[in-house]
This record gives structure tokens, C-alpha cells and sequence, in this order.
């Protein structure tokens, strides 16, 4: 067997995985949607984790399509030696690529205006919608219960909510668990927002987090070389 001929086939089953994955996670966001009573009734121990904190099936919808995606044409552009769907592979992982960079360039160096834009942006909707809105309460007391915080800077970003409006009462973690949570025992629990909450966490799993980040940058730079040796080989052929 032939270089060429080993690399095309370590890039269809490559591609291969990821469209299958794509399709699970697909299917899985898909089924959440639709039926997502049963699923969490299943996975009743995931459900009451972190990923509530985020809107998981729309999430892995879209995740899922684009390696759906990705892995289609790598495996198609592999498979038929199409010079068309190799490079537009290449294309769509390089973009990813610099979009990945960028976002994290955009996270460590201007976190700040990260959280200016976050307060002008959440801040009036937890005023007006926590515990008016199901979903959006959800979220957030999963949230401040998890990472142990209150509101995104602190309590004051739920004064005057439907919930502290009609409780007359702040969240419990807004006090430290204590309850009824007045305003005055949130103050004097100075209990943290969940924006510079969220951050302790990432630093702390920091090596984590840079090796998952190291490991998926350098899979993306393997494939577009490879993408790319494939579509210079054809050439010749």
C-alpha cells in the first residue's frame, strides 16, 4: 500500500468517525427538543449538572450539523479524489480554525469589554424576566447553584425581577443557602456574580482546558494538511 493510497483511507475512516459522532450528537439534540421529558428522565443524573447551565439540545444541534458537515466531505472528498470537496473541507476547517483563535485571542485579552457588553445584555433581561420566564429561571438557579454565585456581577442584577417582586425574597445561593434571602443578608453575604465565578473555574481547569484546546487546534491542523497533501497528490495523478 502506497502512501497516497494509506493516507486516503486513514482520512475516510478519520471523517468517517467524525460524521458518524456529528450524526449522534444530531440525533441526540433533535430528540431533547422534541422529547426532552424522556431524556433527562434517562439521564437524570447529567440533567441535574452543569448541563442545564446552557441550552444543551440546540447546542448539540448545531454542533452536530457542522461535523456532520465536516466529516462529509472529508470522507466524499477522500473517497471520490474530488479536488472540489477536499478543498472545500480545507476551507471549512481553516475558518473554524481562525474563528477558534480569534475567539479565544477575543476572551483573554479583552475580558472586560466581555463583561460590559454581558451586564448591558443580561443584566435587563434577568430584571425583567427571572422568575417570569421558566426556562431563563432554570438556567440561572442551576447556575448560581452550581458555581455557588448570585445574578452575573452580584445580587443587585435580580433586584426588582418577577421572582424578587413576588417571593419578596432573592435566590437562597444570593445568601450564602440561607433563607428567606433579604436584601440586606444578600449584601452582607457578599456572595460573588457568576461572570467572575465562571472565570475562577476556567483558571482553575486552565491545563484542562488548554490541553482539550491544544488537542482539538492540532487534529484540525493534521486534517488540513492532509486535505491538502491529498488535493496536491491528485494533481500529479
Amino acid at each position: 500500500m502506497g502512501l497516497f493510497t494509506f493516507i486516503k483511507v486513514m482520512m475516510i475512516l478519520f471523517n468517517l468517525a467524525i460524521f458518524l459522532g456529528g450524526a449522534t450528537l444530531l440525533g441526540v439534540g433533535i430528540w431533547v427538543v422534541v422529547d426532552g421529558e424522556s431524556f433527562f428522565k434517562i439521564f437524570g443524573a447529567i440533567s441535574t449538572s452543569v448541563l442545564q447551565v446552557v441550552n444543551v439540545s440546540y447546542f448539540l444541534i448545531v454542533i452536530g450539523a457542522i461535523l456532520l458537515i465536516i466529516g462529509f466531505l472529508g470522507c466524499c472528498g477522500a473517497q471520490k479524489e474530488s479536488k472540489c470537496l477536499l478543498m472545500t473541507f480545507f476551507t471549512v476547517v481553516l475558518i473554524i480554525f481562525i474563528a477558534e483563535i480569534a475567539a479565544a485571542v477575543v476572551a483573554l485579552v479583552y475580558t472586560g469589554l466581555a463583561e460590559t457588553l454581558l451586564t448591558a445584555t443580561v443584566t435587563p433581561l434577568l430584571k425583567e424576566k427571572f422568575g417570569k420566564e421558566p426556562s431563563l429561571t432554570q438556567i440561572w438557579n442551576v447556575t448560581m447553584n452550581e458555581l455557588h454565585c448570585c445574578g452575573l456581577n452580584n445580587y443587585t442584577d435580580l433586584s426588582e425581577s418577577p421572582w424578587v417582586v413576588q417571593r419578596k425574597s432573592y435566590p437562597a445561593p444570593c445568601c450564602s443557602g440561607k433563607q428567606p434571602c433579604s436584601e440586606s443578608l444578600a449584601h452582607l453575604s457578599d456572595v460573588p456574580g457568576c461572570f467572575d465565578q465562571l472565570l475562577t473555574e476556567i483558571r482553575k481547569n486552565s491545563g484542562v482546558v488548554g490541553g482539550v484546546a491544544a488537542g482539538i487546534a492540532a487534529l484540525e491542523i493534521a486534517s488540513m494538511v492532509v486535505a491538502m497533501y491529498l488535493y496536491c497528490r491528485l494533481d500529479e495523478k
